[in-house]
């Protein structure tokens, strides 16, 4: 893993509809970081621009490659991977970091917390839990950049949209680009009724949108901490995903 080398192109100077978002990825296992980066490059506008298998390697490559975000590991041959975040922050680098570890420990998550993450995701996880986070991270992002502060009420809703990233309830407007607030209330409707756990199958036959969109509103909600999600294992396949409504 050579963290120097760009693995993507430079940025574009206004081409698109978006900039890209450039992303380097930390863990020290190469494979989890291919998969990874395969998971990332599937979410438009981000790109991978480099990998990192050490805290050492992934300071020296946030220096030469400039990410936007980094997703960080917590669990690093030489540091933990908070040591990193505060190093980055004494380098001058104004980076995002989004941690992605099999770390739950409370003071771990509470120390992320303070140190400023943007998102905090158990490993294992696969895509459909990071896509969400990723577009959510996007949406914040644009908005960021094109914020006009006249007063109070504009500061409270940056601050508010910066102190949701670990999961916090979110309203309509934080949808991620690309959802409806009408299909996003109709899945809610749905799921707040039921008696059970739903399959993104069932909720798309009782709400009458197709099963991916309904699958993607559902993992939305999972993402947001508002729906939890069970496992019904079969004979065969990968095991159901069912979602049901909090509190």
């Amino acid at each position: 893993m050579n963290p120097l080398t760009p693995t993507g192109g430079t940025k574009a100077g206004g081409g698109g509809d978006r900039d890209p978002i450039d992303v380097l990825v930390v863990d020290d296992d190469f494979m989890v970081a291919r998969v990874h980066r395969t998971f990332v490059e599937r979410v438009a506008p981000f790109r991978v621009v480099g990998t990192a298998g050490t805290g050492a390697e992934a300071v020296a490559a946030a220096g030469a490659l400039r990410p936007d975000l980094v997703l960080l590991d917590l669990y690093l041959p030489d540091v933990f991977g908070l040591d990193v975040v505060s190093r980055l922050r004494t380098d001058g680098h104004d980076c995002d970091v989004m941690v992605i570890s099999a770390a739950r420990e409370a003071d771990t998550v509470r120390g992320a917390v303070r140190q400023g993450v943007v998102d905090y995701l158990l490993k294992p996880f696969d895509f459909e839990d990071l896509r969400p986070r990723l577009e959510r991270y996007a949406a914040r992002r644009a908005h960021l950049h094109t914020v006009d502060v006249r007063g109070q009420a504009d500061i409270d809703r940056v601050l508010a949209g910066a102190a949701a990233p670990l999961g916090a309830g979110q309203g309509p407007a934080a949808l991620p680009k690309g959802m409806s607030v009408e299909t996003a209330g109709l899945i809610e409707r749905t799921l707040r009724a039921a008696e059970g756990p739903h399959s993104a199958s069932e909720c798309a036959a009782l709400t009458g949108v197709s099963r991916v969109s309904a699958r993607r509103y559902l993992e939305h909600f999972h993402s947001t901490g508002q729906a939890e999600v069970s496992l019904r294992y079969g004979t065969a396949g990968r095991p159901e995903r069912r979602y049901a409504w909090r509190g």
